[in-house]
This record gives C-alpha cells, sequence and structure tokens, in this order.
C-alpha cells in the first residue's frame, strides 16, 4: 500500500462532510469521475456534494443523481459555503487552480484536506496528498485504481461502473486513444460488477438533437479548410454560427474527430468564436503531439493528442497563429 493510499484511507475512516469539484465546462470524465467516485463515498457513509464550476452538457443528463450537483455559476453562495464546511475536498480532472476559476482561490485556502486526483500534466503543488499519472486514460480509470488500491472493490456496483465506463469511453473516443493496458483491466472489471456498455454509448452518442447534425453538416461543408502540405484540417464557428444554429453548451463536442477521419489528415484544429474569447481544440494522430502546441500559443494543455486552449483574440487572428505554427511541429507531407 502506498503512503498516499495509507493516508487517505485514514482520513475515509470515520463520515465526513466531502466535496467533490471538477473543472469549468465539465466533459464526460470530469462528470463520471466526480459521480463514480461520490457513490463510492457515500457508501462509506460520508455526506458528499459535487461541484461543477459551470454548467454540463445535456447529453450527461442520465447519471444517476447529476441534477443535484451543485453549478456555481448558478448557485455561488451555495458552492461556497460547501467548501467552507467540507473536511475534505477532492479535485477531480483537474490540478491547476485557474481551470475552477474563482473558486480556486477558496479551494487554496479552505481548512479542508485537498485531495487531487487526476492525469493532466504538470499538477500545481496545492493539495495535501497527489494523485498524478499522466500515462492513465482518464481521471475515471484513476478513480476505479483509487478505490481498488484501498481494497474496496465489493463496493463498486453498476451505478458507479456506468459513470467512471463513461469517463472512460468520452475521453479515450471510444478507446481509440490514450489507452494502456490498465485501462482495458478497469473496463473489465466494470463490465464484470454490470455495467452495460452498449446502453451507455447509446445513451451517450445517439441522443443527439436534430440540430446537432445539421450544425455538424455545415462544418463539414462550410467551415472547414484542409492544410494538405502539413495534413492538417482546421475547422471554426463564427459568433453567428452559435446564433443561426443555436448552439448550446456540448453541441460542439467531438466536431474535432472528424477532421481526423481524412486519410493524409495528422492534426486537428476546432476554432470557436465565443463572446469573449476564442476557444481551440486540437486532436492528432500517433506520435504528434498537441500538448506543448495548446501550451506555448493558445494558453491552454492536455494531453499529447487532446488539448484546447483559450485567447483573446480574433477569430482571423487565431486561425492565422495557428497556421504559421504548424510547421514547428509537422513534416511536409511527401
Amino acid at each position: 500500500m502506498t503512503e498516499e493510499i495509507q493516508q487517505l484511507k485514514e482520513i475515509l475512516f470515520l463520515p465526513k462532510e466531502i466535496a467533490i469539484i471538477s473543472h469549468r465546462n465539465p466533459d464526460g470524465d470530469a462528470i463520471g469521475s466526480s459521480f463514480g467516485l461520490a457513490g463510492y463515498l457515500k457508501k462509506l457513509h460520508h455526506k458528499v456534494h459535487v461541484i461543477f464550476p459551470s454548467e454540463y452538457s445535456t447529453t450527461f443528463r442520465f447519471i444517476r443523481d447529476i441534477e443535484q450537483a451543485t453549478i456555481f455559476d448558478l448557485e455561488p453562495d451555495k458552492a461556497r459555503k460547501i467548501l467552507d464546511n467540507a473536511d475534505v475536498i477532492f479535485c477531480l480532472d483537474f490540478s491547476g487552480l485557474d481551470r475552477v476559476d474563482k473558486l480556486g482561490e477558496q479551494i487554496q485556502f479552505a481548512k479542508a484536506k485537498k485531495i487531487v486526483i487526476d492525469h493532466h500534466l504538470d499538477p500545481e503543488p496545492f493539495p495535501d496528498i497527489l494523485f498524478s499519472d499522466t500515462e492513465a486514460s482518464s481521471t475515471s480509470e484513476m478513480v476505479f485504481k483509487v478505490i481498488n488500491d484501498l481494497g474496496d472493490m465489493s463496493k463498486l456496483d453498476p451505478i458507479i461502473g456506468e459513470a467512471l465506463f463513461m469517463g472512460m469511453i468520452t475521453d479515450t473516443g471510444s478507446f481509440r486513444y490514450n489507452t494502456r493496458p490498465e485501462t482495458y483491466d478497469a473496463a473489465a472489471a466494470l463490465k464484470r460488477v454490470g455495467v452495460d456498455d452498449y446502453w451507455l454509448c447509446n445513451k451517450i452518442f445517439n441522443t443527439q438533437k436534430e440540430r446537432h447534425l445539421r450544425l455538424l453538416g455545415h462544418c463539414l461543408a462550410n467551415r472547414m479548410e484542409i492544410v494538405s502540405e502539413y495534413g492538417v484540417g482546421i475547422m471554426w464557428l463564427t459568433k453567428q454560427d452559435y446564433q443561426d444554429f443555436d448552439i448550446q453548451r456540448g453541441d460542439t463536442e467531438g466536431i474535432v474527430n472528424y477532421m481526423l477521419m481524412i486519410e493524409n489528415v495528422k492534426m486537428a484544429a476546432l476554432i470557436l468564436e465565443q463572446p469573449t474569447i476564442i476557444k481551440i481544440s486540437l486532436r492528432s494522430k500517433d506520435d504528434i503531439s498537441v500538448q506543448e502546441i495548446a501550451q506555448k500559443y493558445f494558453n491552454g494543455g492536455g494531453h499529447k493528442n487532446a488539448s484546447g486552449g483559450g485567447v483573446y483574440a480574433s477569430l482571423k487572428d487565431v486561425i492565422h497563429r495557428l497556421k504559421k505554427v504548424i510547421p514547428e511541429y509537422l513534416p511536409k507531407n511527401n
């Protein structure tokens, strides 16, 4: 048993007030790891609250108890009170306090024990206990491992399993990237406790609204440029597109991946013109790393094959900046 697991075991020995918080614009892994861990902690008789800085996509409404999550943007006073009263704060799927916006400073100076479980690079030194593994497919995989290392596999059930499995599916692109043998070990164990992965995939991928497919068609037909010389696909959406297609939170999720289906495209970028900031999502194949591009040029970061960022600039400037840096990181196609 590692020192971190022993410390965590001692902290969880008696029931406590626990807050679980994940990053702004929570994705499938943020949500899955949060509710998977919450379900487990409730079985240990802890009082558990889940907090997200901002709203989540309606795609994930099927996750048990998700409507009980506190959204800071909607209920800031409630979220702050939960953190003030917490004995333990779990920070999941982020390792830098800037990822939770205004709650970062409150977490930093909270009296609670702070525990980070995360698989991103360069964790900040604010937690009391850090579980960091950049080789892990997802934070959900790491939560599964923590539960296993605590000797509590018997506490897993289909509800906890569905949340963790969802996080693994969404962060690996349905097990297409960021996987390792331990990823499949975890998936197999969750299947054994009763997770119906067919039902789960149906809920995640086959519940889109008609406007989502129309938006995808617009992106592919009218908003895609292929820089064939370097094998890069660039797609963008304007503020007007957001109005015309009534784009809601989560509607653009996964669109960037369609460009990687093109045979000679090695890297893809989706650039979103939002009201006050330009967001960029980067994806790549094989050994091409987009993490440094996101960090160095777009105030972001992430993983080798999946990263993102945001800058205060014009849409035109961001597209130009990306094209300018492409030759630094990609060889020309033969």
